[in-house]
């Protein structure tokens, strides 16, 4: 019996990796989805932080923030957004609600996918920065900018989830397109605020990923005049308020 009990305490948890291990998996066999996720951010990076910046360290840390956020909202989104409007067109979803796995299993592990992507453009970025850009920071800043990066997953996997229950998944890429391009460029994650328009700047705050932004540019010393709590709570209301409304969708849907 106690065995028995053990192996019941332990078979959540086993199924937790065995869902995440599976979303790794099958993200793996799309290299259209990882190999861009992962190699856009580089590419803007070398070509602005890099090949167009003429030595200028203060250009280099700017860019290493922002477009490591740009890279990690473009993750977050496309991995929730796509994937579950696909496994919701397909009726994977239902399935799903049917087999004896935690709840949360399947949240949980897409999480954690895109956690682990964002690492990963943290690390090619820090390389890039740090081999060809003349970056340097203390070993705090490099960890802060990390947490930033990870922990900056949810609410635009929020917002990804949310749209992923509206969309099909053929719909789903385009749309979120119009979204997240024009939401990286007026939030200042391509260019710094003070080059568009001053309308256009001002606005910014009212976009998720200005927000994220400034958390990063605070680590690198680059940021706006601004408190970081209201950062921290508008982050968290987004992924709040986005989360409600994917589970609300979801629940009408069953």
């Amino acid at each position: 019996m106690d065995a028995l009990a053990q192996v019941r305490m332990h078979s959540p948890w086993r199924s937790y990796l065995l869902e995440a291990k599976c979303e790794f998996m099958r993200l793996l066999r799309e290299p259209a989805f990882g190999v861009p996720v992962v190699a856009f951010p580089a590419l803007f990076y070398l070509l602005f932080g890099v090949v167009l910046n003429k030595g200028s360290a203060g250009a280099a840390q700017y860019l290493l923030a922002t477009y490591g956020v740009f890279g990690v909202i473009g993750a977050a989104m496309f991995g929730f957004g796509v994937t579950v409007a696909t496994d919701r067109e397909q009726g994977y979803l239902r399935l799903k609600r049917t087999l004896p796995v935690p709840v949360g299993a399947f949240l949980l592990a897409k999480m954690a996918m895109a956690a682990l992507f964002a690492i990963l453009i943290s690390l090619v970025l820090a390389l890039l920065a740090s081999a060809l850009a003349g970056v340097s920071l203390a070993a705090s800043q490099w960890a802060l900018l990390l947490l930033v990066n990870v922990l900056g997953v949810l609410p635009f996997a929020a917002i990804g989830m949310y749209f992923g229950t509206l969309l099909s998944g053929n719909a789903a890429p385009a749309l979120l397109n119009v979204l997240y391009l024009p939401m990286a460029f007026l939030s200042g994650l391509w260019l710094p605020l003070s080059m568009l328009p001053d309308f256009l700047a001002r606005i910014a705050p009212a976009w998720p990923a200005y927000h994220l932004g400034q958390l990063a540019l605070k680590v690198v010393g680059h940021d706006e005049v601004g408190a970081t709590w209201l950062h921290l709570l508008v982050l968290a209301v987004v992924t709040a308020a986005f989360f409600a409304l994917a589970q609300r969708r979801l629940s009408a849907s069953e």
